[in-house]
């Protein structure tokens, strides 16, 4: 396919984000011009629905809060019905840089990956996550390499870009909540290809992460299980759609 013809759109879950969201799409419309931008607005007590509205970017309005997996999947429902050839997530909260999306999509052609994972663990450069979160990530690295014999040296990296098969499978079904792992064992277990670029974070501009202190135990537990049953269902349901 020509790459002019291609339609790329970038999905941005967005939950009470009004200090940061329009930064972050204006970022986009700026560094990745040949990207399209629709933002799942999560129920939003803030002004995020309105800010987005104002400005004419294009959204969604969920009518209840679906957590993060039900906003991102809403998202490639809508890239699957619209014919794009592929789709990128991005947190709604600055900190993905989409100077790295052209990138991305250049490692997914010359690598022929199904899924590119932008990592921040590569060369260690940008913002690096608490400790805490570090320690959650290593710990799923090796989850990961355990059930599928693969590394991913960031899973729950939130920047991540997939192609038309793997827009079709998130369509049908994503996990609702803390989906990052699970999807990336999901993937692998169903033979789809996945590589990984280096890129530099940042701390987010505004608002507050999803995952507490007091969810951290749970969080570590709750996705550790549902890795381990992605991994068997997956296995069961055989290799990837043609």
């Amino acid at each position: 396919m020509n790459d002019d013809l291609e339609k790329r759109l970038v999905i941005i879950p967005a939950y009470n984000e009004e200090g940061a969201i329009l930064g972050t799409v204006d970022s986009i419309r700026k560094k990745a011009p040949s990207f399209d931008v629709i933002v799942i607005n999560d129920c939003s007590s803030d002004s995020t629905r309105e800010l987005l509205e104002k400005n004419g970017i294009r959204h969604i309005n969920l009518p209840m809060n679906l957590g993060i997996g039900g906003a991102v999947q809403t998202g490639y429902i809508y890239a699957a019905k619209k014919g794009y050839d592929v789709a990128v997530q991005m947190d709604g909260d600055g900190q993905h840089d989409p100077a790295y999306l052209d990138k991305m999509l250049d490692a997914m052609k010359k690598q022929k990956a199904d899924m590119v994972i932008g990592s921040r663990f590569i060369e260690n450069e940008g913002f690096q996550s608490t400790k805490l979160r570090r320690f959650g990530i290593g710990f799923f690295t090796k989850w990961i390499k355990m059930l599928t014999h693969k590394t991913i040296t960031d899973p729950t990296s939130g920047m991540r870009m997939a192609n038309k098969k793997v827009i079709e499978v998130f369509a049908e079904n994503y996990p609702k909540d803390y989906p990052e792992p699970e999807t990336v064992v999901s993937i692998l277990k169903q033979g789809y290809t996945i590589t990984e670029i280096p890129v530099k974070m940042l701390e987010r501009t505004a608002g507050e992460s999803s995952i507490s202190m007091k969810k951290s135990v749970y969080y570590m537990i709750k996705v550790s299980m549902a890795c381990l049953i992605s991994s068997w269902t997956a296995g069961l349901t055989g290799g990837k759609r043609k």
